[in-house]
């Protein structure tokens, strides 16, 4: 659970008693190898899952087979809140790379917040920071090139992983292949494969064995007209 809270120490003051109601929450832990379907499209959930280990994709898929990855979740990502209210799940949630997800019940979740409504709060910025997230994925993918697009995926995540505490010193472990960063970016693997190396020739970042390295994040934010504002890394009552 340390993730979650974490990551929302970064936008809020958690008391002693909340950090104790989070942990408490009860999870049934499941692995999943990479590839695994974790929630079903068109299904109808009876808990929300939060990723404990790995990273876990949302996708739509069309008739052709063809994949769009529409969100990337990291440790400590609730994944499905909002299926709380929408009941059936419009997309599907499957592994990246091998990973541990916790589900708990919708039960779990409504009396922790009916006993704590700051808690509830928090959890509703969770899925507002999702909205916010796919605005700003939605205006790269129409506005910006694509070594930008590369650049503006790279900054943010390396900003969600180190909130959540398992990244620092401008340096990540991201096991996507170039197949599922196309799927993520809507890009052929030939184009992804020509504009990272782009990219690469700028010194601003190296992405070798499953590491990224960011050499300059200033730098590598600038060229993507990166702004973390649609993340909410700062403190202020919620």
């Amino acid at each position: 659970m340390l993730p979650f809270v974490r990551a929302l120490s970064k936008r809020d003051r958690l008391s002693v008693a909340e950090i104790t109601l989070l942990n408490s929450l009860p999870f049934r832990k499941v692995a999943f190898v990479p590839g695994a379907e974790i929630i079903a499209e068109d299904s109808r959930p009876g808990e929300s899952c939060m990723v404990m280990r790995g990273f876990a994709a949302r996708s739509h898929y069309l008739r052709n087979g063809g994949r769009q990855i529409t969100a990337l979740h990291v440790p400590g990502d609730f994944v499905d809140l909002h299926a709380y209210l929408l009941k059936v799940m419009d997309h599907g949630v499957a592994a990246i790379n091998s990973c541990e997800v916790g589900f708990t019940s919708y039960d779990s979740i409504r009396r922790a917040t009916e006993q704590s409504p700051h808690l509830g709060r928090l959890f509703w910025l969770s899925t507002v920071i999702d909205g916010a997230v796919q605005r700003a994925w939605i205006t790269c993918m129409g506005r910006l090139s694509t070594k930008q697009r590369i650049a503006h995926f790279l900054c943010e995540l390396y900003l969600r992983l180190e909130a959540a505490g398992i990244a620092s010193d401008n340096r990540y472990a991201l096991p996507l292949t170039q197949t599922q960063l196309g799927d993520l970016l809507g890009l052929s693997v030939v184009h992804i494969n020509r504009k990272l190396q782009e990219l690469r020739s700028t010194r601003l970042v190296d992405w070798k064995g499953g590491m990224v390295f960011i050499n300059d994040f200033d730098a590598l934010a600038e060229l993507a007209e990166f702004d973390p504002t649609y993340l909410s890394l700062r403190i202020e009552p919620r």
